[in-house]
């Protein structure tokens, strides 16, 4: 599939834009505008989007200039999504791969309701081992512990509340940090004790840095949470990981036992 004549026209006419800002009147400008955005969105945002379609798309951009490409492939719509916010949404990995591949795609850019790409995974249905390779990439690719701009969730605590553990564990190999708090004070590990998700909980508390001692606005710790929710099996969790940390406590130089020899 070929551009269309009216893609293409847009397309020059948005180059000379990007050249020179004066080389466009305001009516020209809208126009291209406007064709641009409804082609590509047409063609690369839909759920059924095909991925070589886009590629050939993508390569007809970069042969016409770098800078096309770029403008072109972070588009966004009236509410601030892209078409890298619609694949993922969509959870069409393949075209997800085509835009990470063209070098250009702004992955960290939110859109109107404050999130990125990054951040809509936590919806997102992983089908294959490629699927998984490519979440890698976009998670490598961009800030996986950037926040949402109305609450201040990260992707990581996204993930946990919507019980992904595909997706933590994803979060957790790029490092995405466990103890980030939102605008209440949550952290990742919170959210999962609240929600009641055992196995994540146990991927949160196995990562060394995973501070349980953290507190919220309303000064409740994660044990504090999982006991409000009712959930004694995870607090049983948070208790033994408390136990092990206190066995390994250095002990104070009155504790120690060339102390206790002495006084003997």
């Amino acid at each position: 599939m070929e551009l269309s004549p009216d893609l293409i026209s847009a397309c020059l006419a948005l180059e000379k834009y990007l050249d020179n800002p004066n080389a466009l009147t305001e009516r020209e400008l809208k126009v291209a505008y406007t064709t641009v955005l409804q082609e590509w969105l047409r063609l690369a945002c839909r759920s059924d989007a095909h991925p070589e379609l886009v590629r050939r798309h993508l390569v007809t951009f970069r042969a016409m200039s770098s800078r096309l490409l770029d403008y072109v492939v972070n588009i966004a719509d009236s509410n601030g999504n892209t078409a890298l916010h619609y694949s993922v949404s969509h959870a069409n990995f393949p075209v997800v791969r085509q835009l990470l591949d063209s070098g250009v795609c702004q992955v960290d850019k939110q859109n109107r309701a404050g999130y990125s790409p990054i951040m809509l995974t936590a919806l997102a249905t992983l089908k294959t081992q490629d699927d998984i390779e490519t979440l890698l990439q976009l998670f490598r690719l961009g800030d996986v512990n950037a926040k949402a701009s109305q609450a201040g969730q990260t992707a990581l605590m996204l993930a946990v509340s919507h019980g992904r553990v595909d997706v933590v564990k994803a979060l957790l190999a790029c490092e995405a940090d466990v103890n980030v708090q939102d605008d209440d004070g949550s952290t990742a590990l919170m959210c999962a004790c609240e929600h009641g998700h055992k196995e994540i909980t146990s991927l949160l508390l196995a990562v060394p840095s995973c501070d349980i001692s953290l507190t919220d606005r309303d000064g409740s710790t994660a044990l504090m949470v999982a006991l409000d929710a009712g959930q004694s099996e995870i607090a049983s969790m948070l208790y033994s990981r408390m136990n092990i940390k206190c066995s390994f406590a250095p002990m104070s130089d009155d504790e120690s036992p060339a102390s206790s020899s002495a006084e003997e």
